[in-house]
C-alpha cells in the first residue's frame, strides 16, 4: 500500500523558518515522476505550493517564490519543503502529493497519491 508520511510542522513566529518532509513508502520511490507540496487553509480554497519532478526540476505558486525550497531524495524516498521567512499568511494544513505522470505540474487533480497532512502555524 502506498502511503506518504509528512512531519516537521508546528507554531512559530513571522519571519522564522521550518522544513517540512515527506516520506513515501509501499512502492518504488523512483517512480514518482512529480511529487508536490499543496496546503489549505480554514475558509480557503486548497492551493498549491510547490512541486518537483524526477529530475529536479522546480516549480513554486507566486506567494511563496524565493522564500520556499522544494527538494526530494530518491535514495531516502524523501521530499522536502524548506520554508523561510514565514508569514501569518503561510498557516495552513501542508500536504504532500505523488504523481506518476513525469510532468511537473501543479494541479492537484493530476497528483495520485495524496498523505495525511501536517500543520503548520505562523503567529505574528
Amino acid at each position: 500500500q502506498i502511503r506518504l508520511v509528512e512531519s516537521g510542522g508546528g507554531s512559530v513566529q513571522t519571519g522564522e523558518s521550518l522544513t517540512l518532509s515527506c516520506v513515501a513508502s509501499g512502492w518504488d520511490y523512483s517512480n514518482a515522476g512529480c511529487m508536490g507540496w499543496f496546503r489549505h487553509a480554514p475558509g480557503k480554497e486548497r492551493e498549491q505550493v510547490a512541486a518537483i519532478d524526477a529530475d529536479g526540476n522546480t516549480s513554486y505558486e507566486d506567494p511563496v517564490g524565493g522564500r520556499f525550497t522544494i527538494s526530494r531524495d530518491d535514495a531516502k524516498n524523501t521530499v522536502s519543503l524548506q520554508m523561510n521567512s514565514l508569514k501569518p499568511d503561510d498557516t495552513a494544513m501542508y500536504y504532500c502529493a505523488a504523481r506518476l505522470g513525469t510532468s511537473l505540474t501543479l494541479e492537484a487533480g493530476r497528483y495520485n497519491y495524496w498523505g495525511q497532512g501536517t500543520q503548520v502555524t505562523v503567529s505574528s
